[in-house]
């Protein structure tokens, strides 16, 4: 509804500079509770069926009885509001509800401040300073405290029946626990749906990273409806293959080659890092497994004599690594190219580096989720290549391909 110029020019005929229009005494002050007042008015003689001082109001049993001083917080400004009441307790407006002293709004501010890292001393000044609000770190923590059960249902909520790649990896956050802090391990497991999309599965935390606790992870994913995954992308944690297997015996484990890669240049010299990076490019960029073999053998007498733990570990590792080896070029790409366990990563420490240390696992699981659920909104598209790679899936997991189609 369009307001009348008139009544601007009305409301701004005393305008001389911002104060007299956002000030405290300002006019958006004192039109937002004048509105505000006058809908809780309009709201009291909806509820009663008369207007005020209206004769048929008499001996209906109830009436207006006087009013009562509430402090709001609005997105703009501070308020103290007259709200009515009536004899028999009996209204609730709607407006600005009972026990209720935020717009909403006002708290959707807060969550997107923390989603984004900032801490609750931050936050408090970035309302103080913005809106002229002094807010409690209880309010905060209270406001933010509603997202865990907004976490617990999408951590419960139901999966597809198949998802053609999943990377499992988990991230360090600093926590504290019975008066020690401790850099536990927070589990995360991203797959690829059907559509190429991006979807993070779920989160868990523990003290420490391990096949026994993925065993949990992965477990608790088929009990929610994940019947198949073609590849499994996994660091080299021992006994991660089985732990898998155990639950889905047909998936193709497949350790992450930018694990290896990363593992290998902490190694090296930063002068030396572009060309071993470049040298271990034609490892896993080989056409088959037995040619990759041949540029590893490469790869050890060039660097061997500097650097002879590199070499090691990619042979230690080789039975992880040679799958990716018979991959066609396309599905290659979504499980390197990509990278999207790795960039996910990078995203949630850019979000988590401001904390010290988190006083509990709830708390960690509240900004984790609300940074996803930021980071997230980017995942629009399809990844690239996927209609590519989908038809090299259909090719090489006929069997298994349309199992999502058949239930």
């Amino acid at each position: 509804m369009a307001i009348r110029k008139d009544l601007l020019d009305e409301l701004l005929k005393d305008y001389k500079n911002p104060e007299d229009l956002i000030g405290d005494s300002g006019i958006l002050k004192q039109l937002t509770k004048a509105l505000l007042e006058r809908a809780l008015e309009g709201e009291m003689t909806h509820h009663l069926g008369y207007e005020k001082h209206c004769p048929s109001g008499r001996n209906t049993g109830n009436s207006r009885n006087g009013k009562n001083m509430k402090k709001i917080t609005t997105d703009h400004v501070p308020l103290e509001i007259k709200v009515p009441r009536d004899r028999i307790s009996s209204f609730e407006p709607k407006i600005i509800p009972k026990h209720k002293k935020r717009f909403d709004g006002f708290d959707d501010k807060i969550i997107s401040m923390y989603a984004r890292g900032m801490t609750v001393r931050e936050i408090q000044g970035h309302l103080e300073e913005i809106y002229g609000v002094e807010v409690s770190p209880d309010l905060i923590s209270t406001v933010t405290a509603s997202v865990i059960d907004e976490v617990k249902t999408w951590q419960n909520r139901p999966l597809e029946p198949v998802y053609p790649v999943i990377f499992l990896d988990a991230l360090r956050v600093k926590i504290r626990d019975n008066g020690h802090i401790y850099n536990k391990a927070v589990y995360v497991a991203l797959g690829i749906n059907m559509d190429g999309m991006k979807e993070v599965l779920g989160l868990w935390i523990a003290k420490n990273e391990g096949a026994k606790f993925w065993l949990q992870v992965i477990t608790e994913l088929n009990n929610r409806g994940l019947k198949d995954i073609f590849i499994a992308c996994v660091d080299g944690l021992k006994g991660f293959p089985d732990a898998i297997g155990s639950v889905f015996p047909n998936t193709q484990v497949q350790l992450c080659i930018v694990h290896m890669i990363r593992h290998s240049v902490k190694y090296v010299s930063f002068k030396d890092q572009k060309q071993v990076c470049a040298d271990l490019k034609r490892i896993y960029r080989a056409t088959n497994a037995d040619q990759a073999e041949q540029e590893l053998d490469v790869f050890a007498k060039k660097w061997d004599d500097k650097y002879p733990t590199i070499s090691q570990s990619w042979r230690r590792n080789w039975q992880g690594i040679i799958p990716f080896m018979a991959y066609p070029e396309n599905i290659r790409k979504v499980i390197y190219t990509t990278n999207a366990i790795e960039s996910l990563h990078h995203s949630l420490r850019k979000i988590i580096k401001n904390r010290g240390s988190f006083p509990n696992d709830e708390s960690a699981l509240k900004l984790l989720y609300l940074g996803l659920k930021n980071i997230s909104k980017r995942w629009t598209m399809p990844i690239r290549v996927w209609k590519q790679a989908l038809n090299q899936f259909a090719i090489l997991f006929a069997d298994r391909f349309a199992f999502d189609e058949l239930l």
